[in-house]
């Protein structure tokens, strides 16, 4: 069992943990508030989304001995914020079903896997850049607003890649805590620990719903999430089967989505900070951060509101910083492997500054669009 304990594994799953509930909880509240759910809903929600992640990520980590992670889809809740006031929460619960089992569907016929092989590795490698490049830049608008703490997390982190790199993510992120404690930064933690009650809902169909909801929520659950997600993992080298993947993600939502599991897909953020070199040399046991992530999923699912409230107290400007600088060498190797060709040189530089801008046309974000523009230009200079 020795093998499964490392000071940077632990470290790595907790802070793609953190990054990704202090980054989009607020967005999944926003969400079951518009779809009416009270409290009790609210936190079944958190449930069915906590054990989802991580149940399906440490499964397929272990069967596939990949860096392997889940999340909820972000934009999907977005679009969720917008779409579901007016409609029961039963009539929703049929959307997340239907948009499950397009997933599901998407998966089992293998036809994510033959959409995924028109898109050559330097394309996909500008992508995962241009989604990951905010993340570097939010270390330097976090240290304009807190200098004090994160001056010193930068410099620790200089050091550490020099003369500790294995140990270096922990190690700055320890310090910004301790500093963050001592400036008074860490925020008041007044909770009651208390399991969470999953709460079933019977679902409702209805056309209307199943169309304006789950469609819109299936589409940008593949189109911002997945391939995404699929890119970090061929970014780092990973030959994982897509289809599979899609597949189990789409059936995990089955099962969850009349607690509130709304829709579940590959994780691309959170995952790339358990595939860097700095959680592990050798990148056939980086798939142990990624177990570890799972873990404290489950952990947060069974706690729900209680741990998202120990989470909200570190501030921001931590865990912006620790997952920036966690992300700076995938981020440059992302960039080196864009730009490695010359015939697919124009379209990844496309497809990064496009993806980097934000855009989004009809709530689908801008990873999809600098993807198809990127694409076709790749195949219209193939052509000439």
């Amino acid at each position: 069992m020795l093998k499964y304990i490392s000071l940077s594994h632990i470290v790595a799953g907790f802070v793609s943990v953190l990054v990704g509930y202090t980054s989009a909880a607020a967005i999944v509240f926003q969400a079951a508030a518009a779809g009416g759910a009270g409290p009790e809903e609210i936190s079944s929600w958190l449930w069915a989304l906590g054990i989802g992640m991580g149940i399906s990520g440490i499964a397929m980590s272990l069967y596939y001995k990949n860096p392997i992670m889940v999340a909820w889809s972000t934009p999907g809740a977005a679009i969720l914020v917008t779409s579901l006031p007016g409609i029961p929460m039963a009539e929703a619960i049929s959307a997340f079903l239907f948009c499950s089992f397009l997933l599901t569907l998407c998966g089992v016929t293998g036809w994510f896997e033959k959409i995924t092989n028109f898109v050559p590795q330097p394309i996909a490698s500008a992508m995962l850049a241009g989604v990951l490049l905010r993340f570097g830049l939010n270390v330097f608008t976090s240290l304009e607003n807190e200098i004090y703490l994160v001056t010193p997390m930068v410099i620790c982190y200089l050091l550490g890649r020099q003369f500790f790199p294995k140990y270096v993510i922990p190690l700055t992120f320890f310090l910004g805590i301790g500093i963050s404690y001592f400036l008074g930064l860490i925020g008041k933690i007044d909770i009651e620990i208390a399991l969470t009650q999953p709460v079933f809902i019977m679902p409702a169909y209805s056309i209307s719903t199943l169309v304006g909801v789950g469609i819109p929520l299936f589409v940008v659950t593949m189109a911002s999430q997945n391939m995404p997600g699929l890119a970090v993992l061929r970014a780092h080298g990973y030959q994982t089967p897509a289809s599979p993947l899609i597949g189990w993600t789409g059936f995990t939502g089955l099962l969850l989505a009349p607690f509130g599991g709304y829709a579940f897909n590959l994780a691309a953020i959170t995952a790339a900070i358990c595939m860097g070199e700095d959680v592990d040399s050798n990148p056939k046991r980086r798939y142990l951060a990624a177990i570890w992530a799972g873990i404290f999923y489950i952990l947060v699912g069974l706690f729900g509101a209680s741990v998202v409230a120990l989470l909200a107290a570190f501030p921001t400007e931590l865990v912006m910083s620790i997952a920036g600088l966690a992300l700076i060498a995938t981020i440059g190797n992302s960039l080196k492997a864009s730009l490695s060709e010359d015939d697919t040189r124009e379209a990844a530089m496309l497809t990064f500054i496009i993806t980097a801008s934000g855009m989004s046309l009809w709530s689908i974000g801008g990873a999809f669009w600098g993807l198809i523009v990127g694409l076709i230009t790749h195949y219209l200079v193939k052509k000439r």
